[in-house]
């Protein structure tokens, strides 16, 4: 999941807030830091099923630099926030597979009590976020596709 940088602030004698600049009106507080980041979290995560929901496009993060290059973002700490997961509608898709490479999936996810689109999805989301698995997975996805 990609992260988005979140603005923390707190005037004496106030709660902390946090807001999205690429989010306009994400924005969330709480008594504590922690409890900031964590509510900041989830309200992300909110506005962004709230726009995949409505058929929206996501922005892509800005950077640091531009960020801070907004005036009104001077007074604040920058955090990067991970985007949890978001949950969209569930799409059939027809994909071909290697059948032993099959059977071994579905050994996999019977292990795991999944069936076999859980475990795809969360084998997935695992090499997605693990770059040498994203290195080794590119390199079978090559070979996969080079062979007759």
């Amino acid at each position: 999941m990609p992260s988005y940088i979140g603005l923390i602030r707190k005037e004496p004698g106030t709660i902390y807030g946090i807001d999205f600049p690429d989010f306009p009106g994400c924005i969330s507080a709480d008594e504590t830091l922690e409890a900031c980041l964590k509510s900041g979290r989830e309200a992300l995560q909110t506005c962004v099923q709230f726009m995949l929901d409505e058929g929206m496009e996501i922005p892509s993060p800005s950077s640091l630099e531009d960020i801070l290059a907004d005036p009104d973002s001077h007074d604040a700490l920058a955090v990067l926030v991970e985007l949890p997961p978001v949950k969209g509608k569930a799409v059939r898709v027809n994909i071909t597979l290697d059948e032993y490479l099959l059977t071994e999936i579905d050994r996999a996810a019977s292990r795991r009590q999944m069936n076999r689109s859980n475990f795809l999805a969360w084998a997935a989301r695992q090499a997605m976020h693990r770059p040498e698995d994203q290195r080794r997975a590119l390199h079978l996805a090559t070979e996969d596709q080079q062979s007759p």
